[in-house]
């Protein structure tokens, strides 16, 4: 358990929340990055536990079957899963966000066998009516997997259940969100809220956020820069001290962990149809083949609504859906008058003394 403030109840680790769902008769399900329905899982009672790349600083059992440009998400992911470290679940569950992650679950199909049951998930990479029909059928395909694996069989009624659950969460999500750079909360501190998301179960992450929605703005700093923090997911942790000992702040998100998966509510009444809506229709992302054009809108937005003068983008490692998208997103921005960096870490490694230095740089460059 940890304690975010004073007047916030204290949030559960995954271990708790793991410990917690299994004693209650549930499984688990372990997810690589980055969308998938939360609610078909739950339906089937399996709690969803994220793997994003987790510290582990010796990754040579995957290093040993992955190229070495792999990015260090796939490399410790794939470390974890054959030493031991996913056995709590009982499913495996292996999004196709890019190519390293496509030839992942390949490879735990067909040459180095998973302990869990791996279901790869195939999403569309356009939107709009076509999209959402190709992904409700991949989503009933993976209903059928989950019913051979768990032995359950869960109706229209508790899918619909679950997915209202998961909208309600997500809510929450976008409502904490629009309140980043107010909220009495440190960078840090809002991250492991938001963060939560990874392995709660939408009926405890809820009440968490509504404790968190019920506190008082705090007065803005003046002295603090407010900057938007791109990029995959902000790993490791160790960067928000590095922004606050340069005097800067996060008051918008563009993370592919949190800000890309604040999800609309869903429209149709079939629950596969309302369920792909969701994911569909999503904030814009690269792994899902957004228009750049449409990302970088997105960012102006956050811009502009925050009173940004800087944006940071922490990317993993040879991450090529995000940083193919780097030079223009930079360029746009640039010509906007608003100035970015890239830092580029491994997730297996601590912060490089280098990226601290960008970093002040860049908060250098716009301080008042």
């Amino acid at each position: 358990m940890r304690t975010l403030h004073p007047e916030l109840p204290p949030i559960p680790s995954r271990a708790d929340a793991v410990g917690e769902h299994l004693a209650g008769g549930g499984q688990v399900a372990a997810v690589l990055p980055v969308h998938y329905p939360r609610s078909l899982l739950r339906a089937f009672d399996l709690l969803p536990v994220e793997v994003w790349g987790p510290p582990v600083r010796d990754t040579q059992l995957g290093d040993a079957h992955l190229q070495a440009y792999t990015c260090s998400v796939v490399r410790s992911g794939l470390a974890v899963a054959l030493a031991g470290g996913i056995d709590v679940a009982s499913v495996l569950v292996v999004p196709h966000t890019c190519d390293s992650l496509q030839g992942l679950a390949s490879l735990l199909l067909d040459l180095v066998p998973a302990r869990q049951a791996v279901v790869p998930l195939y999403h569309p990479r356009v939107g709009g009516p076509a999209g959402t029909y190709f992904l409700a059928a991949e989503l009933r395909a993976v209903y059928t997997r989950l019913a051979d694996v768990t032995g359950r069989h869960p109706d229209d009624a508790a899918l619909s259940a679950a997915i209202a659950r998961e909208e309600a969460a997500d809510a929450r999500l976008a409502a904490l969100l629009a309140r980043q750079g107010s909220l009495p909360l440190g960078d840090r501190a809002f991250y492991t809220l938001a963060r939560s998301r990874e392995y709660l179960p939408a009926e405890r992450f809820t009440p968490l956020a509504d404790a968190a929605l019920a506190l008082p703005d705090a007065p803005a700093d003046p002295a603090q820069v407010p900057i938007v923090l791109s990029g995959m997911f902000p790993e490791p942790m160790a960067l928000f001290d590095a922004i606050a000992a340069a005097g800067g702040r996060v008051v918008g998100d563009d993370t592919a962990c949190v800000g890309r998966r604040a999800y609309p509510a869903g429209r149709s009444d079939d629950p596969f149809v309302r369920m792909a809506e969701r994911l569909v229709d999503g904030p814009p992302d690269s792994t899902r083949g957004s228009a750049v054009a449409v990302r970088l809108a997105r960012l102006r937005g956050l811009v502009a609504a925050r009173g940004v003068r800087a944006v940071l983008f922490l990317e993993v490692k040879f991450c090529e859906p995000e940083l193919f998208y780097l030079p223009l997103l930079r360029a746009g921005l640039e010509a906007d008058g608003v100035r970015s960096t890239t830092i580029e870490v491994d997730v297996t490694e601590a912060l490089p003394h280098q990226a601290i230095t960008r970093l002040e740089a860049l908060l250098e460059t716009v301080a008042p």
